[in-house]
C-alpha cells in the first residue's frame, strides 16, 4: 500500500518530545520533599528486588545470554554475582524490582510503578561509573541517581494523569520505556538533539498489549515486563548517541504515528474518536510533582488498588477469625479502577493471577491475619482451600464517591471498605480505609515502616553487619548522594 503526499518537508519534533527532552535537560530541582522521598524510593525498590531473589521463577531469567560471557566495566545485579552490559542489566534489575508486585506506584487515568526506571538509571549509572573511574575520570554519585529517579518520575506519572493507554489495550511498561530512554540518554551525555532522537525512537518502538495483566492470561510477563522495557530504553539511548537520526512526527504522523495507530479506537461505525480525544492531555507541566506523591506499598506485596483492602481485612482478623464458618457474606465496597483491574471470580491460574485478585487479597489476610508473597504461590492456594470460600461470599460494589476521591488530584486516596455479614444476622462495624499507610498523607507514620522493610529485606541477601551499614548510609541524605555509583553498588554485589 502506498500514498500521495503533497510535500516532503520534514516536520519539527513533536512539541510533546520536544517537552520531555527540555524537561530532563534544564529543569532545575528544588524541592526537598522530592529529593528525600527519592532516597527513600531507592531503599525501598532495592529491597524488592532483593526479595525477589529468593523466588526461583525470578532467578531463573537473570545473567548473561551467554553462559560465561565477561563484560568490562560490567554493570552489578543487587544481591548476586553478576556483571553484565548496560542492556541485559536493565533487564535483570528492572525484573526483580517489578517480580513481587511490591515497589512504589502511581494511580492515575494510568496506573504503573515508577520506581522500574530503577532498572535502566543503575544499569547505565554503574557501567559509565566504573568506566570513568577506570580511565582516571569522575564517576556519576548517587545524587545523579536520585536526580535521575526524579526525572523518571515525572515523566511517567505527568504522562498518566490524563491519558488512560490501558483502555486502548496498552501497557503502561511503555511509559517506563518513555521515560527510562529519556533519562538514560541524559545520563549518556546526550545533547537535545540526540534526545529528541532517543524519545521519538520510544516512541515509534512497538508497545507491549495488557493481555498478560487481565483474566484469563494474566501471567507472569507482567513481572518481567517493565524490565524488558528498560533494556530496550537502554539499547534506544545507545542508537541515539552514536547518531542515529530521530522520527520527528512519532506521535503525530497522520494515519503512521503512535496517535493513529496506537491511540484511537474506533467505535461500532469505524469512525475515529475526535481529534481531543486521541491526543495526549496534560493536567500539569514536568516539574517534582509524582516523586512528592508517590505511592509505597509498605505492608503487602499486592496490587495497589487492594491495599487498603488488605489493611481493613487484618483489622477485621482478630474478630473473625474463630467464626470464619459463620460467615454469610462478606461486603467490599471500592472505587471503579479496583472494580476494572483486580475484581475476579472464578479459577486463579497462578501468582501474577492471584496478586491481582481483589477478592483472593482480602481472603488471605481474613484468614490468616496477613499477606506475604508466599501466599500467592501454588503450593499454598491449593492447601487452604479455605481462601476460595470465602472468595465465593464476597459482593464487590462501587461507592461513587470513593471513585470520585481516587481522580481527585488534591486527594487522590485508594479506599477500601469491608464488612462481615455472619448466618445469625450478626455483623462487624464497616472498616474503611482511605489512605494506605504508603501514601503521601501518611508518610511521617510510613516512613519507619519502609525502613523496617527495607532492613529485613537486605538481610535476605547480606549479613547484618553489611546490611545496617547500606541501610544507615541511605538514611544519611549528604553522604549517599556524594557516593560514587560504582562503590554504592559494590556494596550490593555479590
Amino acid at each position: 500500500m502506498s500514498t500521495n503526499v503533497d510535500h516532503n518537508e520534514r516536520p519539527d519534533y513533536d512539541q510533546e518530545i520536544q517537552a520531555i527532552a527540555d524537561y530532563v535537560l534544564n529543569y532545575r530541582i528544588d524541592s526537598e520533599e522530592a529529593w528525600d522521598t527519592a532516597r527513600y524510593c531507592l531503599m525501598d525498590t532495592l529491597g524488592c528486588g532483593l526479595l525477589a531473589l529468593r523466588f526461583p521463577e525470578c532467578t531463573k531469567h537473570l545473567g548473561p545470554l551467554v553462559a560465561g560471557t565477561l563484560v568490562p566495566h560490567g554493570a552489578r545485579v543487587p544481591g548476586t554475582p553478576h556483571r553484565l552490559d548496560p542492556v541485559k542489566a536493565a533487564w535483570d534489575i528492572g525484573c526483580t524490582i517489578r517480580w513481587l508486585d511490591y515497589n512504589d506506584t502511581w494511580l492515575a487515568a494510568e496506573w504503573g510503578h515508577p520506581s522500574d526506571n530503577l532498572g535502566a538509571i543503575l544499569a547505565v549509572a554503574d557501567h559509565l561509573s566504573q568506566q570513568r573511574a577506570a580511565q582516571g575520570g569522575e564517576p556519576l554519585t548517587m545524587k545523579d541517581v536520585l536526580d535521575a529517579m526524579i526525572r523518571a518520575h515525572e515523566v511517567q506519572g505527568v504522562l498518566a494523569l490524563e491519558n488512560s493507554f490501558n483502555r486502548v489495550g496498552l501497557d503502561h511498561v511503555v511509559l517506563v520505556k518513555v521515560a527510562s530512554t529519556a533519562v538514560a540518554a541524559k545520563m549518556m551525555g546526550a545533547n537535545r538533539e540526540q534526545l529528541l532522537s532517543a524519545i521519538s525512537h520510544a516512541w515509534v518502538d512497538g508497545q507491549s498489549l495488557r493481555t498478560y495483566r487481565h483474566a484469563p492470561n494474566a501471567g507472569s510477563r507482567k513481572s518481567w515486563a517493565a524490565g524488558d522495557a528498560t533494556s530496550r530504553a537502554v539499547r534506544l539511548a545507545d542508537i541515539a548517541l552514536r547518531g542515529e537520526m530521530g522520527i520527528p512526527g512519532a506521535l503525530t504522523a497522520e494515519q503512521w504515528g503512535f496517535y493513529d495507530v496506537l491511540f484511537s479506537k474506533t467505535n461500532k461505525d469505524q469512525k475515529v474518536k475526535p481529534e481531543t480525544e486521541r491526543t495526549f492531555r496534560f493536567q500539569r507541566d514536568y516539574g517534582s510533582y509524582v516523586m512528592e506523591n508517590i505511592l509505597f506499598k509498605l505492608s503487602f506485596p499486592a496490587e495497589f488498588h487492594a491495599q487498603t483492602a488488605c489493611e481493613a481485612a487484618v483489622t477485621l482478623h482478630a474478630q473473625v477469625k474463630d467464626r470464619l464458618d459463620q460467615i454469610d457474606k462478606i461486603e467490599l465496597t471500592t472505587h471503579d479502577s479496583a472494580i476494572r483491574i483486580i475484581s475476579k471470580q472464578g479459577a486463579l491460574a497462578n501468582p501474577a493471577d492471584r496478586d491481582h485478585c481483589l477478592q483472593y487479597m482480602v481472603a488471605v489476610p481474613l484468614i490468616f491475619g496477613e499477606l506475604t508473597a508466599e501466599h500467592y504461590e501454588d503450593d499454598f492456594h491449593k492447601s487452604h482451600p479455605l481462601i476460595d470460600t470465602l472468595r465465593d461470599k464476597m459482593e464487590v460494589q462501587e461507592d461513587k464517591q470513593y471513585s470520585a476521591d481516587y481522580h481527585d488530584p488534591a486527594k487522590r486516596s485508594i479506599a477500601n471498605a469491608i464488612r462481615i455479614v455472619f448466618k445469625d444476622g450478626t455483623h462487624t462495624d464497616k472498616v474503611a480505609v482511605e489512605y494506605p499507610i504508603g501514601h503521601r498523607r501518611r508518610r511521617e507514620e510510613g516512613t519507619p515502616v519502609l525502613e523496617s522493610k527495607f532492613r529485613r529485606n537486605l538481610l535476605t541477601s547480606f549479613p547484618r553487619a553489611r546490611a545496617e551499614r547500606i541501610l544507615e548510609l541511605c538514611r544519611d541524605r549528604d553522604e549517599l548522594e556524594a557516593m560514587p555509583v560504582n562503590e554504592f553498588m559494590d556494596m550490593l554485589a555479590l
